[in-house]
């Protein structure tokens, strides 16, 4: 593997573990020519997903579209970055796992909300607001009032 350092395309493993849930392989690496030490993953190569939008356009699903919204989401709350690729990487599984090949954009929503209900129910709120496009304050109550219930 290329050295991000110095380019070098010869390194030693110096140790592998499962992450990701089994759905990938981390490696620690270092470089034989300038000894700098790098992590590289391995994962399996899925097949391509498409996204259908509200609109009826595809895109391809974007994992970090995704990420980025629950960053929003997740701003000056107590949620840890790895918090966020997990709910990402569940969603992503799930999605493989029943969708096959199309999915549609409100059930990416649905599954990215009922994660972040367990993680912050805060970061879950200001996501449902932006994805369920909430036009006034009732709308917030009523999810507020759903949320507080359960």
């Amino acid at each position: 593997m290329k050295c991000p350092f110095c380019d070098n395309l010869e390194d030693k493993v110096l140790e592998s573990r499962e992450s990701d849930d089994g759905m990938a392989v981390r490696r620690r690496r270092e470089c034989l020519a300038c000894r700098e030490r790098f992590t590289s993953y391995e994962r399996i190569e899925e097949r391509p997903l498409f996204v259908i939008k509200r609109d009826g356009r595809r895109e391809s699903f974007s994992r970090e579209k995704i990420i980025r919204g629950i960053l929003h989401a997740c701003e000056k709350r107590p949620v840890s970055i790895e918090a966020i690729e997990n709910i990402v990487s569940e969603v992503e599984r799930e999605i493989h796992r029943e969708a096959g090949r199309e999915v549609n954009s409100s059930k990416v929503g649905e599954l990215v909300m009922e994660r972040l209900q367990a993680v912050d129910k805060v970061a879950y709120i200001r996501f449902a607001s932006v994805y369920r496009k909430f036009e006034d304050v009732s709308e917030f109550l009523k999810e507020v009032k759903e949320l507080t219930a359960i």
